[in-house]
């Protein structure tokens, strides 16, 4: 990540950063003695929590959530938050929307893990097809794995080795896409990857998002097999497709006999069908996970007859054994029952109408507030997804986005959030209006947005 601090580009200068930081984490640990408890409790768990990332946050010691409904936390302290963050998108429809409670107790008494179909199979499979138009469906557990499947099964219905991602592109962690573009343009393993000794650039292909000479180049010489793409740059500040990208990206994956796999993992906030179906998208493969399921680890990964068929072909050629494309808790019963629920009373056009509106005001109303501060920052929106980046213009690439991050301010603005009672993403400034997200909820993050602004500018 960018460590960029000057008071030039992010528009705050570091000793106010530092003052609120401070103040802020004061507050924290001053007022929550069950959280600081907490912390020292989980001995045996690395760094005390369950997953390494949870350590990453702003707070001093992680955040413990005792409950989580609809649109609210509430801390063992008892303290309660509007979260806006939603899992970084697995609660994207809330957190435990009825429907996939009551479908989840409805599956218990009948058997969480059978490795084969339940009765909601096929019309789990019926949904999907309906709802994103590619004719085939498969069910994994995460969306690395959906990712990591749909990549194995790219290079064997083509036959090619190779992989194409963009810079600053996110697909969970699937090792083949930690590739990207250094200081002077040159592929390398990202900074920060932990434990891997390959030189991962020998089979993945990197070029900036938005550059399609780039892309024309990396597929000449037929050897790659799938790009790989975000429709909308999600996970670095936020980066939005300059017109005709997706159509040349179509146009030229085509002519080179290359798939083209869209993961809609973070993008699902564009509307029921995604970003690719609200937009006309015509992916050969499609990866969708996190909120598929209402929050259920569950992901979806989906292909054309095309794809389907030179896959049956490739594993008809093959002898017996394992594909590698799959685990033992892939397809259960329980993701089954949280997919249909999900896709049939949650993830409704009536749920994104209401996110929308939602949405609309949050992109409004902060874009008031940046603009009374005068600060060098706009807001970016992909349907129910509103970030707020550091930047006075629109990115172009994933290069743009690393010199619109800014950790030091980032961390203390969402800490100064976090005990204002309003949370939101903790690794850049991402906010979700979600279907349980309330108008007063959207009136506390636009006051608490502004108070913390002012304490940094005024």
């Amino acid at each position: 990540m960018n460590i960029n601090v000057s008071s030039e580009a992010s528009g705050v200068a570091p000793a106010r950063v530092s003052a609120l930081r401070a103040e802020a984490e004061a507050l924290y640990l001053g007022t929550r003695p069950k959280t600081r408890a907490a912390a020292g409790a989980a001995a045996h768990l690395f760094q005390g929590v369950p997953m390494h990332w949870m350590v990453d946050w702003s707070t001093p010691v992680p955040l413990v959530v005792a409950d989580a409904t609809g649109a609210r936390l509430t801390d063992v302290d008892g303290h309660g938050y509007d979260d806006f963050c939603l899992g970084d998108t697995a609660s994207l429809f809330g957190h435990g929307p009825a429907p996939v409670a009551e479908a989840l107790i409805r599956q218990a008494k009948h058997g969480l893990a059978t490795m084969l179909p339940s009765p909601d199979a096929g019309t789990v499979g019926d949904l999907l097809a309906a709802r994103f138009g590619l004719p085939y469906w498969q069910i994994a557990t995460t969306a690395t794995d959906a990712n990591r499947f749909a990549l194995r099964a790219a290079r064997a219905a083509t036959g090619r080795p190779r992989i194409l991602i963009f810079d600053g592109a996110y697909h969970g962690a699937v090792d083949d896409t930690f590739v990207g573009l250094t200081a002077n343009g040159r592929p390398a393993n990202r900074p920060g990857l932990l434990g891997e000794p390959r030189d991962l650039t020998l089979l993945t292909r990197v070029v900036p998002f938005n550059d399609l000479d780039a892309v024309e180049e990396a597929l000449a010489d037929h050897t790659v097999a799938c790009v790989i793409t975000e429709p909308v740059l999600t996970n670095s500040a936020m980066v939005l497709p300059q017109p005709g990208f997706h159509e040349g990206l179509r146009e030229i994956t085509r002519r080179h006999g290359t798939l083209l796999l869209i993961d809609e993992t973070h993008t699902l906030s564009s509307g029921p069908g995604g970003y690719s179906r609200k937009f006309g998208l015509s992916p050969d493969m499609f990866v969708v996970g996190k909120a598929i399921a209402g929050g259920i680890p569950a992901s979806v990964w989906g292909m054309t007859e095309d794809v389907a068929d030179r896959l049956t072909r490739a594993r008809d050629s093959q002898p017996e054994g394992r594909s590698g494309m799959g685990t033992t808790l892939s397809g259960s019963p329980l993701q089954l029952a949280a997919l249909r629920a999900t896709l049939e009373q949650v993830a409704t056009e009536n749920a994104y109408a209401h996110m929308n509106r939602l949405a609309d005001r949050m992109e409004r109303e902060l874009t008031g507030v940046i603009a009374e501060a005068r600060l060098p920052w706009h807001v970016a929106r992909c349907g129910a997804r509103v970030e707020v980046v550091r930047a006075r213009l629109p990115l172009w690439d994933g290069g743009q986005a690393k010199t619109a991050h800014f950790p030091a301010l980032e961390t203390a603005i969402h800490l100064a959030l976090l005990v204002r009672g309003v949370l939101i993403a903790p690794f850049h400034d991402m906010m979700l209006a979600s279907p349980a997200t309330t108008d007063a909820q959207v009136d506390r993050l636009i006051a608490a947005t502004r108070d913390v602004v002012q304490r940094l500018t005024a």
